[in-house]
């Protein structure tokens, strides 16, 4: 199809303003796009990224053309409800994904006689299936994949290069586990007997729902009776630690090297930052959310965000932080208060008596 600004303002029914016949190679973030590309402006927040823009065209809203229109008039302007959205139509058109992998089994690769497979999956090389392990349709092994003995895995399921899916795990539909990710591995359970550890037999399983995506090197255990769970269209990602025994809800989205000890329970859209740490037993419920490196150690009411080192509610630990900057001016003005308090002391002892207590004496 053409890439000229006008064609691709009709392919996301947008509004054009500014020159017709621009034509567009690629696509870029508004910093880095060049003279033939084209970005986005999805809020008042990209404004003040504008100043080094040279891109040849932009799609924002509505509500921001006049604006946009002053710090950078050049500039050719694609009115669209989505900014984001529309930007990602034209990615996929411009940067397309390759192609998925042709249907068929490597010959260097090791499929199990007991194992099913469906309709036009793909196991690569040195990819592993185990024994009794059944597979739906369109299901994408990639080179190096091992899936142990028992395991079931929905329709369209994708494992990336290298990731693992210990005994009797099982994937719904469409879920993506991306290289070295590793899911259903024992829990960390030990107790102590006679002055040494004792191993836990963990013989639960892990259940991933439709749509969940788990990031490069994360890690999800079994449970050790029951199941570990991730709900429906849960997002995690990498370097993320979920133990045994946890119950995640649905379209919860963990950041990088989040921490989940063991049988922690999450509600629906939960929102955990960067290296977040979670004790065991913690229910963190629907709409609640804490920031990067917060540390939780109670649970969490419905639609609350925390932050900080015990998390606590935002704007209590917002009040603390700001007492804990005035500190050091607190600290000065004690001094000078006891600076004081030693003055006004010495100069009442020095002080005379008062004229009554010398007549009396």
């Amino acid at each position: 199809m053409s890439r000229t600004a006008a064609a691709l303002a009709v392919l996301v029914n947008g509004e054009l303003r500014g020159a017709e016949n621009r034509w567009i190679d690629g696509v870029a973030s508004i910093e880095q796009a060049g003279p033939s590309e084209i970005t986005y402006i999805q809020d008042e927040k990209h404004l003040s990224r504008l100043a080094d823009c040279r891109a040849a065209a932009a799609f924002l809203p509505h509500r921001l053309a006049d604006i946009v229109a002053a710090k950078t008039p050049d500039l050719t302007q694609i009115l669209v409800e989505d900014p984001q959205a529309a930007f990602l139509t034209v990615l996929e058109i411009v940067r397309p994904q390759r192609p998925s992998c042709a249907p068929g089994v490597s010959p260097a690769a090791f499929v199990s006689e007991s194992a099913q497979l469906g309709e036009g999956c793909y196991v690569g090389p040195t990819a592993v299936v185990g024994d009794d392990v059944v597979m739906g349709r369109n299901c994408q092994i990639h080179p190096g994949a091992v899936i142990q003995p028992g395991c079931v895995l929905g329709d369209d399921v994708v494992l990336h290069p290298h990731a693992v899916l210990y005994a009797d795990v099982t994937l719904k539909n469409r879920v993506i586990i991306h290289a070295g990710a590793v899911i259903g591995a024992d829990g960390f359970g030990y107790r102590l007997v006679n002055g040494a550890l004792e191993k836990i037999p963990q013989r639960g399983t892990v259940i991933l729902h439709d749509d969940v995506e788990i990031g490069a090197g994360a890690t999800i255990d079994r449970a050790m009776i029951g199941a570990t769970v991730v709900g429906a269209g849960t997002k995690i990602d990498n370097m993320v630690m979920i133990a045994h025994n946890c119950e995640l809800g649905q379209h919860n989205v963990f950041a990088s090297q989040v921490g989940l000890a063991g049988s922690c329970k999450t509600g629906d859209y939960v929102r955990l930052g960067g290296q977040v740490g979670v004790k065991d037993h913690v229910t963190m419920h629907t709409g609640s959310q804490v920031g990067a490196k917060g540390g939780v150690h109670r649970d969490i009411p419905p639609g609350e965000t925390w932050i900080g080192y015990p998390a606590t509610p935002e704007a209590e630990q917002k009040r603390l932080v700001f007492s804990l900057k005035r500190v050091p001016e607190m600290r000065d003005q004690l001094k000078a208060l006891q600076k004081e308090v030693t003055r006004l002391s010495a100069e009442l002892a020095a002080a005379p008596p008062p004229s009554s207590l010398r007549a009396a004496g």
